[in-house]
């Protein structure tokens, strides 16, 4: 645990995942540190998606480290306990309430285990008006709030998702192709939007659009085969032949 510094929020070292015989996972290090955004890229196969099932404990890795927080074994909670720990995880498909409105749906984010009745009924108090405000103006969508969500875009449904992760106050965001079936300018907004998240938590995004990564402009992580392969700017890591030869090159 040595490599730890007190920047670091989140520490894998050494992990290693197989399904029936198939390395998902090979000897996988990777340091995230607090308040940092990350671009992880790769082929399909490459190991991305089972990455982040073991940081939010969807999966038990065979072996390694896997730590947040400095001391926190992530391999010994549940999705539950790392959820609630400030891990949050956006899937490529939104999910929201769609018969709700934007500000109901933040609300239902906020109200954690009540029920939706419940929570519904619930009168907000001040500081929880000014977060919903807040959360409504980081997503764009404060002249939405009346809106039902079944009536915004796809993009508009994507940030109403981020904005009800950012409710329950994540330390680690996980982003998986946030952009995928966005307009190029849902796109842009969503590289902006991101980065100002960035600025108050660790944001780890998975994508293979290369325009919306450079968007970005952050550090760049390529897996392949389970491992990474180059790391570094996007220059950089465009630049490596590795990575011509296995993903970008196709």
């Amino acid at each position: 645990m040595s490599e730890l510094s007190a920047d670091t929020l989140l520490y894998l070292n050494g992990v290693n995942k197989s399904f029936d015989g198939f390395k998902a996972i090979n000897n996988l290090s990777l340091v995230i540190a607090k308040n940092e955004m990350r671009a992880i890229i790769g082929p399909n196969g490459a190991g991305k998606t089972t990455m982040m099932d073991i940081i939010t404990g969807k999966t038990r890795p065979d072996s390694g480290d896997v730590y947040f927080r400095g001391d926190i074994d992530l391999t010994h909670h549940d999705e539950a306990d790392i959820a609630s720990m400030g891990i949050g995880r956006k899937f490529q498909k939104p999910t929201v309430f769609e018969s709700h409105s934007v500000e109901d749906n933040i609300v239902l984010a906020l109200a954690g285990s009540r029920s939706i009745f419940s929570a519904l009924r619930h009168k907000a108090t001040s500081g929880e008006r000014q977060k919903i405000d807040e959360i409504l103006e980081a997503t764009r969508l404060t002249d939405k709030r009346r809106k039902l969500a079944q009536d915004l875009s796809h993009g508009q449904k994507q940030w109403l998702e981020i904005g009800m992760l950012l409710a329950q106050d994540p330390e680690l965001l996980l982003v998986d192709e946030p952009v995928a079936g966005m307009t190029d300018a849902e796109t842009e907004e969503t590289a902006r939007l991101l980065r100002d998240i960035a600025g108050s938590r660790s944001v780890v995004v998975v994508e293979h659009d290369m325009h919306f990564v450079r968007e970005l402009a952050v550090k760049v992580t390529c897996l392949h085969e389970g491992s990474v392969l180059s790391e570094g700017s996007l220059d950089h890591v465009s630049n490596d032949q590795r990575v011509i030869e296995v993903y970008l090159g196709r």
